[in-house]
C-alpha cells in the first residue's frame, strides 16, 4: 500500500515523443496566427481598390510592380493572384487541421483538392509574374521563386497521386510539404523581418543583393522545409535524444516565426490596412 501511495505521487512522465509533438502543434499555431493575419491583411488592403476601380492604389501597399498602366491582362493576373494568396492561406491551415478533417473528410477531399489546384495556379502565375511581367528586383531572387514553385507544382502531384490511391499517412505527409512549399513567399517576408529584428539586418542591402537577401531567396522555403522533414524523421524513428533535438528546433522555428509574424503584422501589414 505504501508503495503505491508512494507511485501516486510521482508526476507522470511526459514522453520525448509528446514533446515533439507538442511543439509540432506550437509550431503549427503560430503558423495559423500569421497566416490569418496576412489574409486578413491582403484582403483588406487589396480588396476595397479593386472593388472601387482604384487598381493604382495596389502600389502603395508594400508590393512591388502592382499596377502597370494599359496591361490589362498583366493587372488581373497581379490581383488573382494576391487574392488567391489569401484563400490558400486560410484553406491550408484548416486542411491541416485534424478535428476538421476527422469531423468532415468529405469536405476535406474537396477543399483539399480546390486549394493543390490553386497552389498549382500559384505556381505558375508567379512564374510567369517573374520572367514575363519582370515582377523581380533580383535574377538570384526571381530563380529562388521560380524553384518554390517548381516545387510546388511536383509536390502537389505526389500529394495528389497519394490521396487518389487512399494512401492517407503518405498524403499528408506531403500535403505538409506542400503547406510549406506554397508558403515559400509568406516565410520570405516574416524571415526579413524576424532577422531585422534580431540582428539589425545584418547583410541584408537596399538593392537586395547582400548574402542574407540571397540566402533568404532558397534559405524562405529550403529551411522550414527542412525542420519538417526532420520532425517526420524524428516522429517515425527516432531516439528519445533524437526526438527531444529535433523538439527544441522545432520550438525555436516556431519562436522565430512568432517573431516574424509580430514584425510583419507591425511593420508590413497593419500600416495598410
Amino acid at each position: 500500500m505504501a508503495i503505491q501511495q508512494e507511485a501516486a505521487l510521482k508526476p507522470a512522465r511526459i514522453s520525448p515523443h509528446a514533446i515533439l509533438k507538442t511543439s509540432g502543434i506550437a509550431w503549427f499555431l503560430v503558423a495559423v496566427v500569421g497566416q490569418w493575419l496576412f489574409a486578413y491583411y491582403v484582403l483588406a488592403a487589396y480588396g476595397p481598390p479593386t472593388a472601387q476601380g482604384r487598381w493604382e492604389d495596389w502600389d502603395n501597399v508594400g508590393l512591388i510592380q502592382g499596377f502597370t498602366l494599359d496591361d490589362l491582362i498583366g493587372n488581373l493576373a497581379f490581383i488573382t493572384h494576391v487574392l488567391l494568396a489569401a484563400v490558400v492561406s486560410i484553406g491550408g491551415t484548416l486542411q491541416l487541421t485534424p478535428p476538421l478533417r476527422k469531423r468532415f473528410p468529405a469536405l476535406h477531399r474537396w477543399t483539399g483538392r480546390t486549394y493543390m489546384l490553386v497552389a498549382v495556379f500559384l505556381a505558375v502565375g508567379g512564374i510567369w509574374m517573374i520572367w514575363v511581367r519582370d515582377t523581380r528586383l533580383t535574377e538570384v531572387g526571381g530563380w529562388g521563386t521560380t524553384v518554390n514553385g517548381i516545387l510546388i507544382l511536383i509536390v502537389a502531384a505526389i500529394a495528389f497521386n497519394f490521396a487518389r490511391k487512399r494512401q492517407i499517412d503518405t498524403h499528408r505527409r506531403w500535403a505538409m510539404r506542400l503547406f510549406v512549399l506554397v508558403n515559400g513567399v509568406w516565410f520570405t517576408r516574416l524571415g526579413y523581418m524576424a532577422w531585422s529584428i534580431l540582428t539589425g539586418g545584418a547583410g541584408v542591402s537596399r538593392s537586395m543583393n547582400g548574402p542574407f537577401d540571397y540566402f533568404i531567396a532558397f534559405g524562405s522555403y529550403l529551411v522550414p522545409l527542412a525542420v519538417l522533414e526532420l520532425y517526420l524523421v524524428a516522429s517515425d524513428r527516432g531516439s528519445g535524444a533524437l526526438k527531444l533535438g529535433v523538439a527544441a528546433l522545432t520550438l525555436a522555428a516556431a519562436g522565430v516565426t512568432a517573431i516574424g509574424v509580430f514584425g510583419a503584422w507591425g511593420y508590413m501589414w497593419s500600416p495598410h490596412v
